[in-house]
């Protein structure tokens, strides 16, 4: 089963390393994952993302506003 992940936001530091995080979770876990950054400006609020950078899992926002750790990352994929 392959995961989507998205990182919604401009580009700046705090989401590339969401999207390192993700990527590194996800490898730890032995996922098969593709990881899509999202920067459109209007994609991000049709996405109903008011802080970012936000992460979706799938096309479901599981985090905004929050640089989440390798961990909390892996927490949140074995819920």
């Amino acid at each position: 089963i392959m995961i989507k992940f998205q990182v919604l936001g401009s580009g700046c530091a705090k989401c590339k390393t969401l999207g390192q995080h993700t990527e590194a979770a996800a490898q730890a876990l032995g996922l098969a994952y593709e990881l899509e950054k999202v920067t459109d400006l209007n994609a991000i609020i049709d996405a109903g993302v008011m802080s970012t950078p936000a992460l979706a899992v799938n096309g479901e926002i599981k985090s905004m506003g929050k640089v989440l750790s390798v961990d909390e990352i892996k927490t949140l994929l074995n819920a």
